[in-house]
């Protein structure tokens, strides 16, 4: 059996949110169609202070927003605006040009809150890279969930463990919050043919190997794995088919074909691009 790589992630910080980051790495690219993942970690707002991640924008992917506590106001090009809560899906599909802002509501501005959560980019398959934009916000009582044995499962994206989420996902996919009851067990098939575990809180193991917290364990291919809860643990799976070819990341863009992200640059850097209704605000190319 080859053994699990693990990609211990990077500190940073968006718009003064810190974050962990272990995907895109040097180590690896992709897990599945997911090439990015940002752990927002727990971080509480004082009252007049929130999130703010100004207008900026996307090719050739796929965001989710995915909350654990506090909310944020997603905004499009698309025209949405959609206040998206914990437990809920924010989806937006970039296209060949979409530009976006996430924030604090600001009705709540006024009061402390907390915010934790994930973001994920999943690249577009090859022939999707280039079509219209698209967004659909879901709420979490859409998500299908199991509870058995010490161990519930949300879908929330994709199929798996025998659960199917509504998000309109491109390719194969897997994306599953876990939270497992101390000497629970999960075995995680392999019906897709790439996957990793995440654990946001708690102690596991993997075929009686420790997880490292906040680091992306990707399991090998082909193989069936057991997650032991060594103690109560919270925690998600990422997964799907392969990539359809190599991708090319550059700041916010993602493309099979290089061109495509000098061209987005150059019309982000001139301006010839979606506005976000009512915002006046972006975020320049670094």
């Amino acid at each position: 059996m080859n053994p699990p790589l693990v990609i211990r992630p990077r500190a940073e910080s968006v718009e003064g949110q810190p974050i962990l980051r272990p995907l895109p790495s040097a180590r690896r690219r992709s897990v599945g169609p997911f090439v990015f993942f940002d752990h927002m970690l727990a971080t509480d707002y004082p009252p007049g202070r929130g999130m703010d991640i100004r207008q900026h924008p996307h090719i050739g992917l796929s965001t989710l927003t995915y909350l654990f506590e506090g909310q944020l106001q997603h905004k499009d090009s698309l025209g949405s605006d959609q206040r998206v809560g914990a437990g809920e899906v924010s989806w937006m599909t970039a296209g060949s040009a979409v530009a976006h802002i996430e924030r604090t509501p600001p009705e709540l501005l006024g009061q402390p809150k907390r915010l934790h959560g994930l973001q994920v980019w999943l690249a577009s398959p090859k022939d999707h890279e280039q079509g219209p934009g698209h967004y659909s916000h879901h709420p979490a009582a859409s998500l299908p969930s199991s509870d058995a044995l010490g161990v519930s499962i949300r879908m929330i994206a994709g199929t798996g463990f025998c659960l199917t989420s509504p998000v309109p996902v491109l390719s194969a996919t897997l994306y599953a919050e876990v939270r497992m009851q101390a000497a629970s067990t999960l075995l995680i098939p392999a019906e897709h043919a790439e996957r990793a575990v995440y654990v946001l809180d708690g102690e596991a193991s993997l075929d009686d190997q420790p997880l490292e917290p906040c680091s992306l364990v990707v399991l090998p291919e082909g193989e069936a794995m057991s997650l032991y809860a060594d103690s109560e643990c919270h925690l998600v799976i990422i997964g799907g088919d392969a990539l359809d070819g190599p991708r090319r990341m550059n700041w916010n863009f993602v493309a099979s074909d290089p061109a495509l992200i000098e061209q987005a640059r150059a019309r982000w850097a001139a301006g010839d691009w979606p506005v976000v209704p009512g915002e006046i605000g972006r975020i320049e190319l670094p």
